[in-house]
Order: structure tokens, then C-alpha cells, then sequence
């Protein structure tokens, strides 16, 4: 990092803009992305119908962000190496296997999670 660049907030509005791009093209890309974005709806929206507390909230928040944290590291790993080797490499085919593998668990967690908050919230809806 350069000691010499100053703090300026119209770099800081431009890096904003290009993540914002980078969620775009994750969402029309990456089909598993749609697919966690209608999860993320659903659990939401469930927590919203159910009432769930503070903590779950947090929980809830932090399943969905670390899920599509992954399917972003995911797929810009699968990017570059698609660019850096067009042929098939087996060492690059590796990488692109063991960065999905990262986002399955961390969906099968997530997914975990939400059998855990939302399925006795569902009983007790259902109860009262």
C-alpha cells in the first residue's frame, strides 16, 4: 500500500460503485447465487412472519452475508483461473472444486442454522 495516497471520498463513492457492479454481475452470472438470494428472501421474510429475536437476527444476517461473501470469492476464483487457463488444468480445476466446496459448507451451515432458529419459531407459530 502507498503511504502517499491520500483519504479521498469521491475513491471511496467509486469503490462503493464497483462493488455494487460485482453484486450485479454475481446475481445475473451465477445461477447458486439466485438461488441463495431466494433463500435469503425466505429466511427474511420467515423472520419477519415469526418474530425471531435480536440474536437470531444477527445470526440470520451473518449466515446470509458470509454465504454470498463465499459465492463472491467463489466465482472470482473461477474467473481469473478460466482467464489464466482456458485448457483444462487439473491443478486449476482443484482450485475452482475446493472454492465451491467452501461455499456448500458454508450454505449447508447456513441452511443448518435456519432448521435450528426457524423450525421450533415455526411450531410455536402454529401452536398459539
Amino acid at each position: 500500500m502507498n503511504s502517499d495516497n491520500k483519504f479521498s471520498w469521491r475513491a471511496r463513492a467509486r469503490s462503493f460503485k464497483y462493488a455494487f457492479h460485482g453484486i450485479w454481475a454475481l446475481l445475473r452470472d451465477e445461477h447458486n447465487a439466485r438461488i441463495h438470494l431466494v433463500a435469503a428472501i425466505l429466511a427474511v421474510l420467515l423472520g419477519v412472519i415469526l418474530h425471531i429475536s435480536v440474536l437470531q437476527w444477527c445470526i440470520i444476517i451473518l449466515c446470509i452475508g458470509l454465504v454470498f461473501a463465499a459465492e463472491c470469492i467463489n466465482s472470482a476464483i473461477e474467473a481469473i483461473a478460466d482467464k489464466v487457463s482456458p485448457c483444462h488444468d487439473p491443478l486449476v480445476g482443484k482450485a475452482k472444486d475446493v472454492a465451491a466446496a467452501a461455499v456448500l459448507f458454508l450454505a449447508i451451515a447456513a441452511l443448518a442454522v435456519g432448521i435450528v432458529i426457524f423450525v421450533p419459531a415455526i411450531c410455536r407459530f402454529f401452536a398459539a
